[in-house]
Parts: structure tokens; sequence; C-alpha cells
């Protein structure tokens, strides 16, 4: 009957350390989900930044033609 039991015991323990390890996991996943998000808008704001200096640029390079 100690067998059985212990079978049990250890397949629920499994179980649980499964679960455990699936739920930081997600908690991991969601965490990078917003650095990826801040890192894009972050990403955006540099190329819009970089295309209005190329502007101001391409109109100053004009200007001393």
């Amino acid at each position: 009957m100690f067998w059985p039991m212990l079978a049990i015991a250890l397949g629920f323990l499994g179980i649980a350390v499964l679960g455990v390890l699936g739920i930081k996991v997600f908690v991991e996943a969601q965490r990078l989900g917003r650095q990826v998000t801040v890192t894009t808008d972050r990403i955006n704001r540099a190329s819009e930044d970089l295309e209005r200096a190329a502007t101001r640029l391409a109109a100053t390079g004009e200007g001393l033609r």
C-alpha cells in the first residue's frame, strides 16, 4: 500500500511543480511583451526624430545652393 500512495504523491508533486513553472513562464512572457512594447515605442520615436532632422538638413542644403 505504501508504493501506490508514494506514486500518487509524487505524481501530484510533479504536476504542482509543472504548474508553478508554467505560471513563472507566463509571467516572464508578459514582462518580455511589455519590454518589447516599450522598446518599439522608443524606436518609433527615434525614427521620427531622425526623419525630422533629415528634413531640416535637406532644407538647409537646399538653402545653401
